[in-house]
């Protein structure tokens, strides 16, 4: 390896090496603010990283590849994490257990995230994912508060280790008719591989996509979803639906692009079914949920859903096209998410019973800031005009009514219509009068809630400067 590369790994070199400080740091003396401080400066050092090896993008062996692409999603899941990172240390404050190992789980949680995104190898594609879910089912029960954490964590480890064994059953299988595992490989031999074999490419491709598909929890491999969303710490919560989901699908992604599984129709018919299935799902079940974490749970499964639209799109339109609505609509996602889990936290913290939709009753009347958050994250999410949601689903439905995806179209603007009721229940449930004030956020959690907001109102206000950077990529 030369110094490009080296710069080019720039991302992952400086979360290893933070992963290795934590651990001569915890070594030496145990002290959670200097663990805190020690990850933030990791986190803020690797930000800069993604935006240095912009200069350097290539392919490092054939494991990685470093593009703009994923050096754009690297940046975006930094800030993600750097907001995890503000939100657990305000939420273990209050506990007594010594907290250093947990920053080092999430150091390991967001490199393998970071691997995963630049992965152009099935090896490193599994590395990636599995180093990451190792670290978050740790994380999910972090601190041992009770039997929902554990439980969750459990239902993760349990269904995460038969996904990663599927995955692999299917990498085998793919190898097998093509004889390679990277990604460009199998898109240059698939073809004529088809031609030979085609069960096994099927099978195999089928098998990949399942094991991704329990990974992002899209329907029907979502059953852990709900209760790991519940059961976990809010911040990890937080960073599941945000990093973790991201990260597995801008794999999916490059896989899908680079490995030309898009000329295949039986797998074009594999992802209309999981993405209507997802649309559906998500949206009907959210109707019914009471916990706010679950409702969320629930939306995210609807959202993945809808950029399964985008993908099967690849067929019928230019990749460019395509990559940009991802770019777009996962920006607008993580953003959205995050402000609606930073007021989550603020407000209900890890009290079960303060995430019902009817504890926030009366938010608008004592904390205006917070609410004001949540609103705009529950429209965000909703699609409504002036915010990032709304322009995120409108990259989307361009890219279906180029494509001629009239159907699954259909589903998304019904599933839209579904969700703004549930979305408006938590809306309104903030506008009833109450004389239960409740605690008040720190300066720090109000500064975070601003920037978020601004950040969704600014991409879906005056979306021209970030389209013309994402034409960059």
């Amino acid at each position: 390896m030369n110094a490009t590369m080296f710069s080019a790994l720039a991302p992952i070199l400086i979360l290893s090496l933070t992963a290795i400080v934590l651990m001569i740091q915890a070594s030496i003396k145990r002290d959670e603010s200097v663990a805190w401080i020690i990850t933030a400066v990791g986190f803020v050092l690797t930000l800069w990283g993604a935006i240095y090896a912009r200069d350097y993008a290539q392919s490092v062996t054939i494991l990685l590849q470093v593009d703009h692409w994923s050096l754009f999603f690297t940046s975006l899941i930094m800030i993600a994490s750097l907001v995890t990172l503000v939100l657990s240390r305000e939420t273990f404050s209050s506990e007594g257990e010594r907290k250093e190992e947990y920053y080092l789980l999430l150091v390991l949680s967001v490199l393998g995230a970071v691997v995963l995104i630049q992965s152009s190898h099935m090896v490193s594609l599994l590395l990636g994912m599995e180093l990451m879910g190792v670290a978050l089912y740790a994380m999910i029960a972090f601190p041992e508060r009770g039997q929902l954490p554990l439980e969750g964590a459990i239902k993760y480890l349990v269904l995460s280790a038969c996904a990663s064994a599927m995955l692999l059953y299917g990498f085998a299988l793919i190898y097998a008719a093509t004889g390679e595992l990277s990604y460009a490989g199998i898109g240059a031999k698939g073809a004529l591989a088809y031609l030979e074999n085609p069960m096994l490419i099927m099978a195999g491709s089928a098998m990949v996509l399942a094991g991704i598909g329990f990974k992002l929890s899209v329907a029907p491999f979502h059953m852990w979803t709900p209760d790991v969303y519940e059961g976990a710490p809010t911040p990890v919560t937080g960073f599941l639906a945000t990093v973790s989901k991201g990260a597995v699908f801008i794999a999916l992604s490059r896989f899908y692009m680079d490995g030309a599984l898009y000329q295949y129709s039986g797998l074009n018919t594999a992802l209309v079914v999981l993405a209507i299935t997802s649309m559906l799902v998500g949206n009907w079940l959210a109707l019914r949920q009471q916990n706010i974490k679950r409702l969320l749970a629930y939306s995210s499964i609807a959202h993945f859903g809808y950029l399964l639209v985008v993908l099967i799109a690849l067929t019928y339109v230019d990749a460019g096209l395509v990559s940009q609505s991802i770019t777009f609509y996962l920006t607008a996602y993580i953003f959205t998410t995050l402000t609606a889990f930073t007021i989550v936290s603020t407000v209900a913290g890890e009290d079960t019973g303060k995430q019902d939709i009817s504890a926030f009753e009366g938010l608008f009347w004592h904390r205006p800031l917070e609410a004001s958050a949540l609103t705009i994250a529950m429209l965000s999410l909703a699609g409504i005009p002036l915010t990032a949601g709304f322009m995120a689903k409108f990259f989307v439905i361009t890219v279906g009514i180029q494509s001629g995806l009239w159907g699954l179209l259909a589903v998304l603007v019904v599933g839209s219509a579904v969700a703004l009721y549930y979305y408006l229940r938590v809306v309104f449930a903030m506008t009833k009068s109450t004389e239960s004030a409740g605690e008040t956020a720190n300066r720090l959690e109000k500064l975070l809630a601003l920037v978020l907001i601004a950040s969704i109102l600014v991409l879906g206000s005056w979306p021209q400067p970030f389209i013309a950077y994402a034409g960059l990529l």
